[in-house]
C-alpha cells in the first residue's frame, strides 16, 4: 500500500486561507473505522502535487469538523486541499462561477441554488456511476439521487450533486419521565399520535407545544408541519410537485396536509396556551412547557436542533428524548423522512474534483465525522457505533430505516413563497382562517 504519510505520525498541509499541519484525528488501523475503505482509496489514487479548492458553508466549529474529514483525502491522495468558507457563502458562489474562477468543488445546502447553477451550465455531472453508487448504498437511495439530480443547460437531467452531512426534521421531543409517570408509550403509527393527543385531554392534561414566532421569520416552525403532513397523507411525487407548483399550492392535497396541521394546532385543548398562543409564542420558548412541573405539555415537533433551547443542563437520552414523526399505518406510504442537508459539486472539473467525490463514497469520509459531533448519514455501510453520541446514532438509525426522504419543501420554492408567503400564511391559519383561504392566497402569489 502506497501511504503519504507514516501512519504514526500522519501530519499534512491541509490549506484553508493558509497551510497549516493538521494530524489525523483517528490514526490509520486503529479503533472500529472502515480503514479496508481509505486503504482501498489511498492505493487508487495518486495526485501528488495537485491542488483542490473546496468552497462551503461550514464556518468555525464544523469548518473544524470538516478539515478533520478533508485531512484522510489529502493524506490518501497527496492533494493540497483550500478550504474556504464566507458568511455570505450563497451570493458569493454564483458571483465565483459567474465570473469564471470558481473552486474546484462547492458544497451547499440549497438544492435550488445547484440547479441554477446547473442549468447555467456551471456544474459538471457526476455520472451514471455514481448515480447508480447512491441509489445501492444509500438508504431510501432513489430519494438522494432524485435530490442531487436537475435539468442541465440543454434540458437533460442528470446527477450533478452528491448528498453528504444530513439534518433530520421529522422528530417529535418529550420527557420520558413524563410518559413514564402517565403510563404512556411512544407512538408507532400516526392513528397511535392522534390516539395519544386525545388520551392526554382525556386525562387532564395538555398534549402539545407549539410555537411559530421567530422574528421577522416568523411562521416558519408551521412549514415543518405542513411538510411532514404531506409526505404522510401523500405519495412522494405529489411532494416533488407541489415544491414546483406542478401540483397548485390549494390543490385538495396541500389544503388537506395543513388541515393536518391544524388538527394539532387549531385545537385549544391539544396546544399549551389555547389555539391563540401558537403565532405568538418564540419557538426556541416553546419546548420549555416539556420540563414544566407539571408538564404544560407532553410533546414538541420540531428538528434535530431544538435541544440548543432545551433548560441548561438538559441531557438528550435521560431528561428528554425524541422520536420518529411516525407515518399513518393505514396510508402504505413507508416510512418517510424530512430534512436538509449539504450536496457537493464540481464547478471546476479536475482529477482532483473527480477523487473527492470518489472518496465520499468511502464510509471512512463519513465515518470521520459521525465520531466526533454534528453529522448524519443515509450510507448503509458505516458503522453506526461510531456515532459520537447516543443521539446521533438514534437519528442515524431514522435515517437508515426511512424508505423516503425528501428535502425541507419550504426550502425548494422561489423564496418569496417559501422564505415569504407560506410563512404569513401559516400565522393567518392558526390565527383563525381556513387552509384553503390561506392556500388560494399563497397559490396567488407564486411567482409566474
Amino acid at each position: 500500500m502506497r501511504m503519504k504519510l507514516a501512519v504514526s505520525a500522519a501530519v499534512l498541509a491541509l490549506a484553508a486561507g493558509g497551510a497549516f499541519a493538521q494530524e489525523l484525528k483517528f490514526p490509520v488501523g486503529e479503533g472500529a473505522f472502515n480503514w479496508d475503505s481509505f486503504k482501498a482509496f489511498d492505493e487508487a489514487h495518486n495526485l501528488d502535487g495537485q491542488t483542490l479548492t473546496i468552497f462551503g458553508p461550514w464556518r468555525g466549529e464544523d469548518q473544524v469538523l470538516a478539515e478533520s474529514v478533508l485531512a484522510y483525502f489529502a493524506a490518501a491522495t497527496g492533494v493540497t486541499v483550500n478550504y474556504s468558507s464566507s458568511e455570505n457563502y450563497e451570493q458569493q458562489i454564483v458571483i465565483d462561477t459567474e465570473a469564471g474562477s470558481p473552486p474546484d468543488v462547492a458544497i451547499l445546502p440549497q438544492p435550488g441554488l445547484i440547479a441554477d447553477l446547473v442549468r447555467k451550465g456551471f456544474v459538471t455531472p457526476l455520472g451514471e456511476e455514481t448515480q447508480a453508487w447512491l441509489a445501492e448504498n444509500y438508504a431510501a437511495g432513489d430519494s438522494w439521487v432524485g435530490l442531487g439530480s436537475y435539468a442541465g443547460a440543454d434540458g437533460t437531467k442528470a446527477l450533478y450533486a452528491f448528498p453528504y452531512k444530513i439534518d433530520v426534521k421529522s422528530l417529535v421531543w418529550y420527557v420520558p419521565e413524563n410518559f413514564e409517570d402517565a403510563g404512556y408509550e411512544v407512538p408507532e403509527t400516526l392513528e397511535d399520535l392522534k390516539a395519544l393527543t386525545e388520551q392526554i385531554v382525556a386525562d387532564g392534561g395538555t398534549p402539545w407545544c407549539i410555537g411559530l414566532g421567530s422574528g421577522g421569520a416568523t411562521g416558519w416552525p408551521a412549514t415543518d408541519w405542513v411538510e411532514d403532513m404531506m409526505l404522510r397523507t401523500q405519495p412522494p411525487e405529489a411532494y416533488d410537485q407541489w415544491t414546483t407548483n406542478e401540483l397548485a399550492f390549494n390543490s385538495p392535497e396541500v389544503v388537506g396536509a395543513i388541515e393536518e396541521f391544524g388538527w394539532f394546532a387549531k385545537n385549544d385543548a391539544f396546544v399549551a396556551g389555547g389555539s391563540a398562543a401558537v403565532a405568538s409564542t418564540d419557538f426556541r420558548d416553546s419546548p420549555k412547557g416539556l420540563f414544566a412541573s407539571p408538564p404544560q405539555c407532553y410533546m414538541h415537533h420540531q428538528a434535530s436542533f431544538i435541544p440548543s433551547f432545551f433548560p441548561e443542563g438538559t441531557v438528550v437520552g435521560q431528561d428528554a428524548d425524541f422520536f420518529y414523526m411516525p407515518a399513518y399505518a393505514g396510508k402504505d406510504l413507508g416510512k418517510p423522512v424530512l430534512g436538509a442537508g449539504t450536496l457537493a459539486f464540481i464547478t471546476k472539473d479536475t482529477e482532483a474534483s473527480r477523487a473527492f467525490i470518489e472518496f465520499l463514497k468511502t464510509p471512512i469520509a463519513h465515518e470521520v465525522w459521525m465520531a466526533q459531533t454534528g453529522f448524519l448519514t443515509p450510507m448503509k455501510t458505516v458503522n453506526a457505533d461510531l456515532y459520537g453520541d447516543p443521539t446521533l446514532k438514534k437519528m442515524g438509525e431514522i435515517l437508515l430505516n426511512s424508505t423516503t426522504f425528501r428535502f425541507d419543501g419550504s426550502d425548494l420554492m422561489p423564496g418569496a413563497v417559501g422564505a415569504g408567503t407560506f410563512w404569513t400564511g401559516m400565522v393567518d391559519y392558526v390565527g383563525g382562517k381556513s387552509a384553503q383561504e390561506v392556500a388560494d392566497a399563497i397559490q396567488a402569489s407564486w411567482p409566474k
